[in-house]
């Protein structure tokens, strides 16, 4: 059957697909608008899967809450010009709003889950945003956090989605958990508390401040003790309760959530494509690559 202009138009709104794309779709399954749309999306499935080797370190970092339940998650993409695009923003919405309502145990779940919005797995609306968009896309990680009616979720982004924390107070308000929100942003705290710190870290720091002492010159029967108080700085920089709340540095986090009687229960930082490994390409040897196949 004769392919019109129309059809063509049709099709590409349905897909998103290119015009070249969408003619010879039709024209591969003889007009048919069903089996063209399946024709595309097994055409876009099988670029996207190529498209998966490639690293994806930038992306954003987002939130959902709803009544006593939040989430943070992290979806990369390749680059920081797809991260502002507002399809790759719907991705990332769609991913959210999923996590929230389904609470799967981890991404593996997550990706053979049913995505209510779209009426197919995550795993396979994943590959058609890949082919759509024309990014490797990697839905990296979430956590849940669930609260009781005392306690409050607090959120922070920054740069627009390049950092996210998400922290949940015992008592307190919105407005103090967002505070520690943006300082846990801002300063990137290891640990909670004193308590928090694993033995194995403590020795090691122990170890590298003994040589330091040593080093100095420091008679040995008093190194010990010098030790124990130099551990102080080492919990300051990296306790968050210990650390100097940056709006304010006359008090501490744990002042800060004294006055306004809340106790810090749990916190996530997100920040993008911290711990991706991204490989150096040659742009030139790349293009002349794909010249030559």
């Amino acid at each position: 059957m004769a392919i019109t202009t129309a059809d063509i138009k049709k099709l590409r709104e349905m897909t998103n697909a290119g015009i070249l794309d969408c003619k010879k779709a039709l024209q591969e399954t003889d007009g048919d608008m069903d089996k063209a749309v399946e024709y595309l999306r097994e055409k876009g499935i099988a670029s996207a899967d190529k498209k998966a080797g490639r690293t994806a370190a930038e992306g954003l970092v987002a939130f959902k809450t709803a009544d006593n339940t939040a989430t943070i998650l992290e979806v990369n993409c390749e680059t920081d010009f797809v991260a502002r695009n507002e399809n790759f923003k719907a991705v990332v919405d769609a991913l959210a709003n999923h996590v929230l309502t389904e609470k799967p145990a981890n991404i593996e779940e997550a990706l053979t889950q049913t995505l209510a919005s779209e009426g197919k797995t995550v795993d396979k609306y994943l590959k058609e945003s890949i082919a759509k968009i024309g990014e490797n896309i990697s839905f990296r990680r979430f956590e849940i956090f669930e609260k009781n009616d005392e306690e409050t979720f607090g959120t922070y982004l920054h740069m627009g989605g390049n950092i996210g924390v998400l922290v949940q107070l015992q008592g307190g308000n919105e407005d103090v958990a967002r505070d520690i929100a943006m300082h846990i942003a801002a300063v990137n705290p290891n640990y909670l508390s004193k308590d928090d710190v694993p033995s194995e870290d403590l020795d090691k720091e122990r170890e590298i401040l003994t040589k330091q002492a040593l080093a100095e010159g420091k008679p040995e029967h008093i190194v010990e003790k010098m030790v124990e108080g130099r551990l102080g700085k080492f919990y300051t920089l990296n306790c968050l309760l210990e650390q100097e709340f940056v709006k304010d540095s006359d008090i501490t986090i744990q002042q800060l959530v004294d006055q306004n009687d809340a106790s810090v229960v749990n916190y996530v930082r997100y920040e993008v494509g911290e711990g991706i490994e991204v490989e150096e390409t040659d742009f030139a040897a790349e293009v002349m690559g794909e010249v030559n196949k």
